[in-house]
């Protein structure tokens, strides 16, 4: 089974490349999709408001994908480099401006073409101390459900990323997170899963978590737990892609990488070409 690869693009800026750059080298590199960061369309270390990319860089973006023959797959790492925003915590006013950044991002995806958000932001939903499990949880559901009509306008979904408990505690699991979207219940929120979160933070392999969860499922990072892609390290692709291919997922398999040794052409190729042959 083929499936419709893509490549997170701050393995480009990484190099200092502008992000029209990004979607020639990946259609060159033999990906289908581009992932983007909202970081990117930013100077290194500046605070990221979405809010304030111009027109022209959204427009720019959109038709160097266009020209390069690949998608904007969606958008991740959404609240990287913001200031103030969080999903549990917070006062009315942090909520509402938590709220309003989120419709921006949703507003930014769908001008660049994309559907999918992976919502994943381990500080920003973080339980504070002495916040019960049960008080964040139903923030959570609030917060998503009014986001949900927003979502449904623009065709947009956000999958709900479960991390490991050494990066949060608030979703650590899948069987959290499908807990979560279906108190929220809404077609347009649906469950992120990816390889190094699912290595630190559950029980049964990767594989299994795959074919519980399958309906839920609405993307997917391709990923080592040693921080590099995919055939990098030592977890073996061979029974995930299985279990994609089984359940018969449709979307999208998105290298994300942390650690950029090696440059992005080499950690592109090979991860391509270890996937390709693992999903034969």
């Amino acid at each position: 089974m083929n499936f419709p690869y893509a490549v997170c693009n701050e393995i480009f800026e990484n190099e200092g490349l502008p992000i029209p750059e990004h979607f020639a080298l990946a259609a060159e590199y033999g990906y289908a999709g581009v992932e983007i960061a909202p970081f990117t369309f930013f100077e290194k270390g500046a605070v990221v408001d979405v809010r304030e990319i111009p027109a022209a860089a959204r427009a720019e973006a959109r038709r160097a994908a266009e020209a390069a023959g690949v998608e904007v797959a969606g958008l991740h790492w959404l609240l990287a480099g913001t200031r103030g925003l969080h999903l549990t915590q917070g006062d009315a006013e942090v909520r509402r401006r938590s709220m309003e950044y989120a419709a921006a991002l949703a507003e930014l995806c769908a001008e660049l073409g994309g559907k999918v958000m992976v919502w994943g932001s381990p500080k920003q939903r973080d339980l504070a101390p002495g916040v019960l499990y049960e008080d964040g949880f139903c923030k959570a559901v609030g917060f998503f459900q009014e986001l949900a009509p927003t979502l449904e306008k623009l065709g947009v979904t956000v999958a709900l990323e479960p991390l490991a408990p050494a990066e949060t505690n608030f979703l650590c699991s899948a069987a959290e997170t499908v807990d979560l979207l279906t108190r929220i219940d809404s077609p347009n929120v649906r469950l992120h899963l990816d390889c190094k979160a699912m290595c630190g933070g559950e029980r049964d392999a990767p594989a299994d978590v795959i074919r519980r969860y399958a309906p839920y499922l609405a993307h997917f990072h391709a990923n080592d737990p040693n921080l590099r892609g995919p055939g990098f390290g030592e977890l073996d692709f061979m029974p995930i892609f299985d279990a994609l291919r089984d359940v018969k997922y449709p979307g999208w398999v998105s290298v994300e990488v942390f650690d950029f040794s090696g440059g992005a052409e080499a950690i592109c190729r090979k991860s391509l070409r270890y996937m390709e042959f693992c999903s034969r």
